[in-house]
């Protein structure tokens, strides 16, 4: 799908400070914020969500409605309504004509996104793994992101997250892909931004040792087996170079 220019209202943090120290300071063992929150009229999106320490624990995706953990474990020890979710971006959402205005209707500047493609473990061929892709610097958070195989997109699989604020305003988004790694074939992550001209493909394929031709095989066992030698006859010199100095007269 072809990305088009679009409104990005800007974010909004609530943030709740735990365990204050010290009179007449400010100061936190930990700290909780329910936020950033953004809508966009592009596509109609919009996302809220709850972080801890810096570290997100769940968001609420406003087409899916649904509080979404980041680790599913989380959701064992806690619960969250996401119509309270839902409701913070209805918030924004409301205010969006009136912020427009007040900004003249100026466009926020599309920010090229950073791509890395790397395994989730130590690559071995024939043996399961995950490819990630992770997208930082993103900004607006609008973006498409497709993996290829061979040259052909893949779907089968494949995972995602829900956008991840960083300090300066950005986001950072994960891609995942289960797959076997096969020496024949070759991985992109595939990624289309309005802050790309086109879209940014990143490249990876499987690191195959190049086996060693026989003669250089033969070579190199030869000169193991050289330097061994002189190893062993270097010290023995040395052995009975020891024990004539130990036993001469004094």
């Amino acid at each position: 799908m072809a990305l088009r220019a679009g409104l990005v209202l800007g974010l909004y943090t609530l943030t709740t400070l735990l365990s204050l120290q010290e009179a007449g300071a400010t100061k936190a063992d930990h700290m909780g914020s329910y936020g950033p929150a953004f809508y966009q009229s592009y596509d109609a999106s919009g996302q809220f969500t709850h972080e801890f320490d810096g570290e997100q624990l769940f968001s609420v995706d406003l087409k899916k409605s649904e509080a979404v953990w980041r680790l599913p474990e989380f959701g064992n020890f806690a619960r969250f309504d996401p119509q309270g979710g839902l409701a913070s971006i209805a918030v924004i959402k409301a205010h969006l004509d009136v912020l427009v205005e007040r900004s003249n209707r100026t466009r926020a500047i599309n920010v090229p996104p950073r791509v890395t493609v790397l395994p989730k473990s130590r690559v071995e061929l024939g043996q399961p793994n995950v490819l990630i892709c992770i997208v930082d610097n993103i900004f607006p958070p609008v973006i498409n992101i497709t993996w290829l195989r061979n040259g052909q997109t893949v779907t089968e699989g494949v995972a995602q997250t829900s956008f991840y604020s960083q300090p300066d305003h950005s986001f950072r988004k994960f891609h995942y892909l289960p797959f076997v790694p096969l020496a024949e074939d070759v991985y992109d992550c595939q990624v289309e931004h309005w802050g790309l001209d086109t879209p940014l493909l990143r490249h990876w394929e499987p690191q195959v040792p190049t086996p060693l031709p026989d003669a250089m095989e033969t070579l190199v066992c030869a000169l193991g087996l050289a330097i061994g030698l002189v190893g062993f006859l270097v010290g023995t010199v040395l052995i009975i170079m020891g024990i004539c100095v130990s036993s001469a007269p004094r």
